[in-house]
């Protein structure tokens, strides 16, 4: 088959992405700013997303990485051989529109002009798009969102819980993710931008709970209220948005994912290995990391 471009191979969702294109027989060609470990089925490109960066003559390439810096370097590049464009976004550049963090509003603001963008280039050059937007990423034990709770359970054995948090979610499986990805490489969702959420939808306080049961390790509770969360918020003047979407729903409609792609998210069971490190994101001392630093 012909090489990909992943972009973003090291984040929450990459390890699981080259797992998912290794098998369907892809060759893949990855970039990474530092060494990585040795994979059969994908060569590592040393270097970053910036002029130096010379595009390799692939047809189709994944981004999981950051929307807005793989944009701007899309624009920038020279892509001849460039025939299709699978880009990770977020929900956020829906959810976090109205917060009342300045720095949430100007994430979702940059999210969805980002898309825009995105779109714009491709139907300028003729090259098919699809824009995945996933909701709470799990399970490759880098997001910042849950990982770093149940870390400090693991070291505390105290764990936050939240009875009032009412507002709906609907945590997405990183692999889940990938298979999403890979699937969105045909045609069947070319020009779409398509929610991704999980298989299953339930309060915060009741995802909490299930984080809880599968952080692999005994730890008390420690209920918290809502209102000692807001006090504390204004005293920090910092966290006002993350409270306020804890009574507000932020889940996804899967239809069109699953009736375009097929694709089946898992429901929320997470256990201890969702937050552990993929082995893809740990940098390694390897010599055989091609550089791309210079053109």
């Amino acid at each position: 088959m012909p090489p990909i471009l992943v972009i973003g191979a090291s984040g929450a969702v990459g390890g699981f992405l080259l797992a998912r294109l290794r098998a369907t027989g892809h060759h893949v060609l990855a970039l990474s700013r530092i060494g990585r470990a040795p994979l059969d089925g994908v060569q590592w490109l040393r270097g970053g997303l910036d002029d130096a960066f010379v595009a390799p003559a692939v047809e189709s390439v994944i981004c999981v990485g950051p929307l807005d810096q793989f944009v701007a370097w899309l624009e920038r590049a020279q892509t001849p051989a460039l025939r299709r464009v699978v880009a990770l976004s977020s929900m956020s550049a829906d959810s976090k529109r109205e917060s009342l963090d300045a720095a949430e509003r100007e994430l979702a603001q940059r999210l969805a002009a980002s898309e825009q963008r995105l779109a714009r280039h491709c139907d300028a050059g003729s090259v098919a798009w699809t824009v995945l937007r996933p909701t709470l990423i799990y399970g490759a034990g880098v997001d910042r969102s849950l990982t770093p709770i149940v870390r400090w359970a693991q070291r505390t054995r105290l764990f936050p819980l939240l009875p009032q948090a009412s507002g709906l979610r609907q945590p997405v499986h990183a692999d889940d993710v990938a298979a999403a990805c890979v699937a969105a490489l045909t045609d069947a969702a070319s020009g779409r931008v398509l929610p991704l959420g999980g298989g299953e939808r339930l309060s915060y306080a009741a995802m909490l709970d299930r984080v809880r049961a599968g952080a692999g390790c005994a730890t008390v509770p420690l209920p918290l209220s809502i209102n000692l969360l807001r006090f504390v918020t204004r005293i920090t003047g910092r966290g006002g948005g993350m409270v306020q979407r804890l009574t507000r729903d932020l889940v996804a409609d899967n239809a069109a994912a699953m009736t375009l792609l097929g694709w089946s998210p898992r429901a929320f069971h997470p256990g201890s290995e969702c937050w552990q490190t993929v082995p893809s994101a740990h940098p390694a001392a390897c010599d055989d990391a091609q550089s791309v630093t210079s053109k």
